[in-house]
């Protein structure tokens, strides 16, 4: 006679960033979690590790800007939780040429109707507060005293111990080969074997396609590697984040950076850079070409940033117009997809929250209706 299924109320499919806060959110309501990572916990191959991701409010799209100010309040709440500082605040700068694909009102008009604060600045004035940028006349700049740093490895590894704390299981080394949906919830395929699950939550990020492909429920996905570099300057204390700020370049070609962190360092990074490659085809090599783009902008526009330290690689999977995925499959209501496109660190704690509450309550108390699976309802 064969034993029975172990069976559990929701399975965790993915353990970076954004699963590791769903399986943190969902044991924490007291229902039966585990959790699947196909590598260690920590690994490298995704888009969680290293140690620093930028948080703001700064979006140009309401609906963001919204989000982001909720997802403070959770970060708040998770640092009590851990007993850890994960969030430094440093300011943070977006400059938009003129000539542009994106305006500054955008940024502004967003900002004011959710009511956060901010500063509209022109080339001298920024350069008066931060004489390390060297910005062009044509550039308008917006400042939220808001934005700041979080600690990306740091925030992973607590997220995973407070999911475990209140009962988790957490399986590494777990690939999970299948999904499928029944009567019954989902029976997922492992590597270890077989369990069943009342609702699944699917935060595989560039892996997605793997187990929704069979199901004929893919979701349009683009996968990158992408690649951020650490620069050594002279006087690294002109880059303390008291005396400089987390920065975006928004044009045709993006780059962000941030003040030293943890090291007398500056890193900087160009932001979807369509060096397209499957997680199969990766190469963790960095790319010399777009080393010597962003070394270029870097020269010009933070001329004592210094010399190139090292260069880290991660990977990105894009969605159509970089839009959250956070919803119910419509044909599979009881699989879950969260998928960040590349920019959801921020949002960490708020979307594991949010998927705890699709998953146990079928609604969030965020308004994630222009996140919805491609084919599901709104």
């Amino acid at each position: 006679m064969s034993n029975p299924l172990e069976t559990f109320d929701v399975a965790v499919v993915g353990l970076g960033a954004l699963g590791s806060a769903a399986a943190y959110h969902l044991a924490k309501r007291g229902v039966r979690t585990v959790a699947f990572e196909q590598f260690d916990l920590g690994h490298v191959r995704g888009a969680s590790h290293d140690t620093s991701r930028i948080i703001r409010t700064s979006y140009g799209a309401t609906r963001y800007v919204r989000l982001a100010t909720s997802a403070y309040q959770d970060w708040a709440d998770f640092e009590k939780v851990a007993g850890e500082r994960l969030v430094t605040v440093t300011g943070g700068v977006i400059f938009l040429p003129a000539d542009g694909p994106y305006s500054a009102g955008d940024f502004t008009g967003s900002l004011t109707e959710v009511g956060v604060p901010y500063e509209l600045l022109d080339p001298d004035q920024v350069r008066a507060r931060w004489p390390q940028f060297d910005i062009p006349e044509n550039v308008e700049t917006v400042y939220t005293p808001d934005t700041g740093i979080v600690n990306a490895s740091r925030t992973v590894a607590a997220l995973q111990m407070q999911a475990r704390a209140h009962g988790a299981e957490l399986r590494a080394r777990t690939p999970v080969t299948a999904l499928r949906p029944g009567g019954a919830g989902t029976v997922l395929e492992t590597a270890a074997g077989p369990v069943r699950a009342r609702k699944v939550v699917l935060a595989a990020d560039a892996w997605t396609n793997r187990l929704l492909a069979p199901l004929d429920a893919a979701i349009p996905l683009e996968t990158m590697q992408e690649q951020v570099t650490y620069f050594k300057p002279a006087d690294a204390e002109a880059f303390d984040p008291d005396r400089f700020p987390v920065w975006i370049w928004e044009d045709t070609d993006c780059f962000y950076g941030f003040p030293a962190y943890g090291e007398p360092t500056v890193k900087a990074a160009r932001d979807v850079s369509n060096n397209l490659m499957t997680p199969e085809d990766r190469t963790f090599e960095p790319s010399a070409e777009l080393l010597d783009q962003l070394s270029a902008f870097m020269g010009a526009t933070i001329p004592a940033s210094g010399h190139v330290l090292r260069t880290v690689t991660c990977q990105y999977a894009i969605t159509p117009d970089r839009e959250f995925v956070l919803s119910p499959l419509a044909r599979y209501p009881d699989i879950i997809v969260a998928l960040g496109a590349g920019h959801a660190f921020k949002f960490t704690p708020a979307i594991g929250r949010i998927l705890a509450e699709l998953a146990l309550d079928g609604e969030s108390t965020d308004d994630i209706s222009a996140f919805a699976a491609p084919g599901s309802a709104a």
